[in-house]
């Protein structure tokens, strides 16, 4: 028993095959126009306008689909080359600020006149109880306790300790730090002392001192620790009570420690 799917495909090559029976006919007398060429007309030419768009339908079809795939790789490795090159200008960018943090490193360091050796920042006190930052030198670089350390800015702090590749830095901003100051214009004397981390107190400043808002504070070398004439920072609120013998004075530093990367060890 024939199934319909096989009785479609008998009728379709029996179709065929009385159309090329009725081309050959057609074909002996060219010049004629029968009755014969009008159903040659009328059956095999329908058939050849399907099976043409159906050629063409596949040839297209085929074509974009080999088309898309191109196009798809072809995005795909401009992404690849997109995001490389974002990488590299990334790369490229933070090695000019380094750069130019350095050549401002360079720069301190020709304006101090001691023997100073560059580090950089590797840690943060995790405890959170002091203001301290690590640094990548240590006792096998000559670092020791109680050298100063300072940036392209001004006094960062000093060395609280020291093992053979790193050490412990106490910043000028912690409660416990403090360094023997001067205001540069008037060479008024005072403590500076670590309050927040955007501000110092300037202690025992006396009342009849000629201090003024923006006046430069620097170390005065009398403590034994920074040397004299290294900047601080600057004066951001004076206060005078309407007692007592001292201002109440606070200090803005240069330094930014929220972004502190390099430093430089004075090792005298």
């Amino acid at each position: 028993m024939f199934s319909k799917r096989l009785a479609r495909i008998l009728c379709v090559i029996l179709f065929a095959l009385i159309n090329i029976v009725l081309l050959s006919i057609s074909a002996k007398h060219p010049h004629r126009y029968t009755i014969v060429d009008r159903v040659v007309m009328a059956g095999i030419v329908p058939f050849q306008e399907g099976v043409t768009r159906t050629m063409h339908f596949c040839g297209r079809m085929w074509h974009h689909y080999f088309y898309l795939v191109a196009v798809r790789e072809e995005c795909d490795r401009l992404k690849g080359m997109l995001a490389n090159a974002q990488i590299e200008k990334s790369r490229y960018l933070e090695s000019e600020l380094a750069s130019q943090r350095l050549r401002k490193l360079l720069e301190m360091k020709s304006e101090v006149p001691h023997r100073m050796l560059p580090a950089k920042v590797v840690g943060l006190d995790p405890s959170g109880w002091f203001k301290t930052v690590f640094i990548n030198r240590g006792t096998g670089d000559g670092v020791s306790r109680g050298m100063a350390v300072i940036a392209s800015g001004g006094i960062v702090g000093r060395i609280i300790g020291a093992s053979g590749r790193y050490a412990k830095v106490l910043l000028i901003i912690d409660r416990s730090s403090a360094i023997d100051a001067l205001v540069q214009r008037t060479r008024s004397r005072g403590v500076l002392e670590g309050e927040t981390s955007e501000s110092c107190r300037f202690k025992y400043v006396v009342r009849k001192a000629n201090i003024k808002i923006e006046d430069t504070v620097i170390s005065s070398g009398l403590d034994g620790l920074f040397p004299k004439g290294l900047r601080v920072g600057t004066i951001s609120e004076i206060s005078r009570p309407s007692s007592g013998l001292f201002q109440e004075v606070k200090v803005r530093p240069f330094v930014d420690f929220t972004r502190l990367e390099e430093v430089l060890v004075i090792l005298e």
